[in-house]
């Protein structure tokens, strides 16, 4: 029992070095077999005005979805869900289904 408990306390002991290791090691080059994924987080551009703020959302330079808070008033978001430019009102509460992240892209 005794045996057992010195492992466990000296394997706890190298499972945080080995994550340092991990961490610090460049992620793997892409092959013909796992293609390169780009993960790129949203631009958010904030724009002040005297009735109301504004949150631009844009992925790839292509604006998604604007936030609208009025000073008075509920906010409101603004979504394109086709990617044509053709943005519905949606208010705050409602079901919104925006898309964080590109599964296929060609």
């Amino acid at each position: 029992m005794r045996h057992l408990l010195i492992a466990l306390l000296l394997g706890s002991l190298a499972v945080p070095a080995y994550a340092e290791v991990v961490a610090d090691m460049p992620p793997p080059m892409p092959t013909e077999d796992t293609p390169a994924v780009i993960e790129q987080a949203p631009e958010v551009r904030i724009i002040e005005k005297s009735d109301a703020t504004i949150a631009e959302y844009r992925l790839r330079g292509k604006l998604y979805q604007v936030k609208v808070t009025p000073k008075v008033g509920k906010p409101y978001f603004l979504i394109d869900p086709t990617g044509k430019g053709d943005f519905m009102r949606r208010e705050l509460g409602e079901d919104i289904a925006v898309p964080t992240w590109v599964l296929l892209e060609f």
